[in-house]
């Protein structure tokens, strides 16, 4: 009884133990978070993207002035994001409205009428050109036999020494 109390008691230490040393590496942790991380201020971050850049396109020669833009961080990002917004929409409808939908692979266009006829064609189309390239090959070989041009196979019967069977 008193042996199976103390083991007891160990395993109580020993998770104590463990949970003492996770909590202080969690509060570690936190500290170092606390001291070494950057703060996320949206205060901050809306002035940066309000200051104001100027964009100066200059002749390298002459050093003149050609175009002056002034700019800020949200703006550029709004033209950036309108530009992808309007080439992806310009994308899917050139897709969508116009017949490139069908040369896409697996996309099914169609109705199922269509799409059987399709797949009936390819099988026709593959068992002709089976065809020709038997006739093919039948026509090349009937003209190597009335050109005389055709290898004889030896079908002579060869005289072989038979085995001698030893059964010693």
């Amino acid at each position: 009884m008193l042996r199976n109390y103390l083991f007891c008691f160990k395993y109580k230490y020993a998770f104590l133990e463990r949970l003492l040393l996770f909590y202080t590496a969690l509060l570690n942790f936190n500290i170092l978070q606390k001291k070494y991380m950057a703060k996320f201020d949206a205060n901050s971050t809306l002035k940066r993207l309000r200051n104001r850049y100027r964009l100066v396109v200059m002749n390298e020669d002459t050093y003149e002035e050609v175009v002056k833009f002034k700019l800020n961080r949200l703006s550029v990002y709004i033209a950036l994001s309108t530009l992808f917004v309007l080439l992806v929409g310009l994308t899917v409808a050139l897709i969508v409205f116009t017949p490139l939908k069908y040369y896409l692979p697996g996309v099914g266009y169609g109705n199922a009428k269509q799409i059987r006829e399709y797949r009936v064609l390819k099988m026709r189309t593959d068992s002709i050109e089976q065809a020709l390239q038997y006739k093919q090959k039948y026509i090349n070989d009937l003209q190597k036999v009335l050109q005389g041009s055709v290898t004889r196979l030896d079908t002579n019967k060869l005289d072989m020494p038979k085995a001698e069977n030893s059964d010693e």
